[in-house]
């Protein structure tokens, strides 16, 4: 690799130990790949920050005694833990510990404290095309594709390298010929009633994941607009059925005005299309139990923002979950205040529902050991749940998670999907 004289001196500990064991993280990572260079970086997201075992606690506290510092605006990721409410669950106290510990040296690194899957809804939102090293599967895939922003998929340990050296390997999605499309999804004759559905862009990422695994993918014939927690849940779902870091929705998202220019004037490696048929395939995977028992619905993976709780507030007003069931909403400290500010928290709270925040279910030990069933909205808890969690999931809509929360039984409503 050719390096500048900024990153051999780091390599070589000119600015202090902590930089020179990541510098040779990066430089190695590098070379594996072939990266003939380095580039800077403006912004990272680590994800290292959750609890999953002494190896990241010992990384993390490591680098903090080496006196590590990032460089650049660095969000931080969920934690092993709500800070303040982790005791309502069983979230055993060693764990918590531990959890605390490592969320307390990034913190001292000068990470942000920000705790959430969802960076790109806080003020460190980044711009399009601008160079960043972001973590976190569905943060990466909103940043390159909704926002035009470049990063390629940092994993655990390597994020915060990038951090604190402000430099990372140049290949992959940081280089304009490998955003281009490879796989080609249209959508055929899929009404456009149940494209304004709220989990029509869920079940479509889902099965865009399945299909393009880790490529770049195109999807045209989409003619309903969708919103930002829509692009948010379709990427979410996209990046855990499969690997999708870089989705082009042909007239909607910035790099793909036209089909040609999502596939930089070349022909698709693959085609396929995607029919009505196929999409109830897709939504009916996503639930693995049989029956209508319920113990708990789970919102807010991606974590919950506040046009969700906007959403949800009205639907729950003047109604009470039912006493047999458990209802979560997993969120940031940032979004909660909002929503608080807003006053939509307390027709929430009425109806019976628990806010956590700055982690989620997938990431802590808090899920109540009698529970088998979970319905949600989300296709990544809906996807991981079954194998991170060993319980049962019902899909269903933010309306049907609602009124099964009510009734005390799983209840969807299939007009949509069935006319």
């Amino acid at each position: 690799m050719q390096l500048s004289s900024d990153d051999r001196a780091m390599l070589g500990g000119g600015h202090g130990p902590a930089a020179r064991f990541a510098m040779s993280i990066l430089v190695r990572m590098g070379e594996i790949q072939d990266a003939e260079r380095m580039i800077d970086i403006t912004q990272a997201h680590i994800d290292s920050t959750i609890y999953q075992g002494e190896a990241t606690l010992e990384f993390a506290e490591r680098l903090a005694e080496m006196g590590a510092r990032v460089v650049v605006p660095s969000s931080a990721n969920v934690i092993g833990l709500d800070e303040e409410g982790w005791r309502e669950w069983q979230v055993p106290e060693q764990y918590a510990q531990k959890a605390y510990r490592q969320m307390q040296a990034y913190r001292q690194m000068g990470c942000i404290p920000t705790w959430t899957c969802t960076p790109y809804q806080t003020a460190l939102r980044p711009r399009f095309g601008q160079q960043i090293a972001w973590g976190e599967s569905n943060a990466i895939a909103f940043a390159n594709s909704v926002i035009g922003a470049r990063t390629e998929r940092y994993p655990d340990l390597m994020d915060i390298c990038a951090a604190i050296c402000g430099r990372v390997p140049a290949l992959g999605l940081h280089l304009t010929e490998n955003r281009a499309g490879e796989v080609l999804l249209t959508l055929s004759e899929v009404p456009e009633q149940l494209q304004e559905q709220e989990s029509f862009c869920t079940i479509l990422g889902y099965l865009t994941g399945k299909i393009a695994q880790e490529r770049v993918v195109v999807i045209e014939g989409l003619t309903v607009r969708p919103g930002e927690d829509e692009l948010k849940a379709f990427g979410a779902a996209a990046a855990s059925s499969g690997a999708v870091a870089l989705f082009h929705l042909v007239g909607i998202t910035p790099e793909a005005p036209t089909l040609e220019a999502a596939f930089h004037g070349r022909s698709p490696a693959e085609r396929h299309t995607i029919t009505l048929e196929d999409l109830r395939t897709a939504r009916s995977e996503l639930t693995t139990g049989d029956g209508d028992q319920l113990d708990m619905v789970v919102l807010g993976s991606p974590h919950f923002s506040l046009l969700e709780f906007r959403r949800l507030a009205p639907l729950v007003a003047g109604r009470r979950c039912h006493s047999g069931i458990r209802f979560l909403i997993t969120t940031s400290r940032m979004m909660r205040a909002l929503a608080e500010q807003a006053g939509v928290l307390e027709p929430i709270r009425q109806f019976g529902a628990k806010i956590t925040v700055d982690t989620c279910i997938l990431a802590t030990p808090m899920l109540p050991s009698d529970t088998t069933t979970i319905m949600t909205n989300s296709a990544k808890y809906a996807y991981y749940s079954p194998g991170l969690l060993g319980a049962n999931v019902a899909f269903g809509s933010l309306h049907d998670c609602v009124r099964s929360a009510v009734a005390g039984r799983i209840e969807r409503d299939e007009t949509a999907w069935t006319a």
